[in-house]
């Protein structure tokens, strides 16, 4: 049995797409137990060409080279996607991204993971065991080890295999200027969306360092979205779950930090942060305030849609159109307009010049309440558990996000019999 894996890590031969090889052994009949689906990952082909054909000598039914170590450690549960019982990693290459890698792979799947190495050296040796790693490998191999070590894999391995769970929806809120709404509309976006039957949600603020989502559900947290990004290869479901609060209303919450703290956000962190939250929660989201900075990561890259906030002023208007224009005018994350606060008949723009300004219609006109926002920010009582034009409105938003169509309204028909 072989296979195609589709990670774009591959750095090799064009012609077999960055693979050296795809070995094939033994079928599944000849063997009592499912064959094993092995990965090797090293950038020297001596060393790795060595443990290849001890493995492929082996009872595994898929071994495949990666001829180099991934660019970034984002790059993991991508690669996880596909269930590999084995993944093996030449350490002398670089030594400190491979340990970084394994820790990655162990907090990201249930795969045996296994080192090799041309140099002997205990201190590696104890480091890469902390790490995760099940084998240490010295080369040249020594007969039979191999072999011992896929036995040992194979009792390992948990059966029967079950699919992964498919990745949550990623839903982020960004204004198109500073106070356009998207911390508000994004926090009872979120309680709506808790609200749904089987629908497990995570709001997360990432509009560092001031963000105010948990203020506004009066939420006070010791942990922060700092904590989660400082966390790098150690971020894991277990470790997420620690840092968030639980809201009455169901939804849970990674809060911005109670205290003004100057941390330099990553985009492999944030990439990591969302893969993790995703795997955990059936909607993931993230308010990201006006920065545009993160334009560079996942959740401009593969959000399942992003909620542009803006206003019918003329300054709100001018910078939607600047945003739409440069990150939304080709192929990318589906895109809707909130226009928040709306007033048809006092604004002073009509309809019609929002959308030749936005170059395109409002999916979401918001009303103007201002008792009821007022309201829920000195008592911290979500909008969305209200019965408002605007709690309304938030909660087919939500519907819509999960693929639930709301019901036309029946018109009243009056008459004489």
């Amino acid at each position: 049995m072989s296979a195609s894996p589709n990670e774009h890590w591959f750095q090799g031969d064009p012609q077999t797409g960055g693979m050296d090889d795809l070995r094939a052994s033994q079928s599944a009949a000849e063997s009592q137990t499912p064959p094993l689906s092995v990965v090797i990952i090293g950038p020297q082909e001596v060393y790795r060409s060595e443990v290849a054909r001890a493995i492929g000598a082996c009872n595994v039914g898929e071994l495949i080279e990666f001829t180099s170590y991934p660019p970034s450690l984002s790059e993991v549960p991508k690669m996880l996607e596909v269930r590999h019982d084995i993944i093996v990693i030449e350490l002398d290459s670089n030594p400190e991204f491979a340990l970084q890698l394994l820790e990655s792979i162990d907090a990201n799947g249930a795969a045996t993971t296994m080192v090799y190495t041309a140099r002997t050296n205990p201190e590696l040796l104890v480091r890469c065991m902390r790490a995760g790693a099940r084998e240490f490998l010295t080369l040249p191999l020594a007969a039979g080890v191999i072999g011992e070590a896929m036995e040992r894999a194979t009792l390992r391995r948990p059966a029967p295999r079950t699919a992964r769970k498919p990745q949550g929806r990623l839903l982020v809120f960004m204004n198109s200027k500073g106070g356009a709404g998207a911390t508000i509309l994004a926090t009872n976006f979120a309680v709506a969306l808790a609200q749904e039957p089987n629908q497990s949600t995570l709001l997360i603020d990432l509009d560092l360092p001031l963000g105010d989502a948990a203020l506004s559900l009066g939420i006070v947290s010791e942990y922060s979205t700092l904590n989660a990004l400082q966390a790098g290869s150690r971020l894991d479901a277990d470790y997420l779950k620690r840092m968030l609060v639980r809201h009455s209303t169901g939804v849970h919450v990674l809060a911005a930090p109670g205290r003004f703290l100057q941390y330099q956000t990553t985009s492999d962190g944030i990439d990591k942060l969302m893969v993790v939250a995703r795997q955990e929660f059936d909607n993931v989201v993230v308010d990201v305030g006006s920065r545009l900075d993160l334009s560079a990561t996942t959740l401009f890259r593969e959000s399942n849609t992003i909620y542009l906030v803006t206003q019918a002023g003329i300054p709100e208007l001018r910078n939607a159109n600047r945003m739409i224009q440069e990150y939304f005018s080709g192929s990318g994350p589906k895109l809707e307009i909130v226009l928040n606060r709306f007033e048809a008949r006092t604004s002073g723009v009509t309809e019609e010049q929002v959308t030749k300004a936005l170059t395109r219609p409002a999916q979401w006109k918001i009303p103007n309440d201002y008792a009821a926002v007022r309201d829920m920010q000195i008592n911290a009582t979500p909008l969305a558990l209200a019965d408002s034009g605007i709690a309304q409105l938030i909660r087919r938003m939500a519907r819509a996000a999960v693929g639930v169509v709301a019901p036309e309204q029946k018109k009243r028909l009056l008459g004489i019999f």
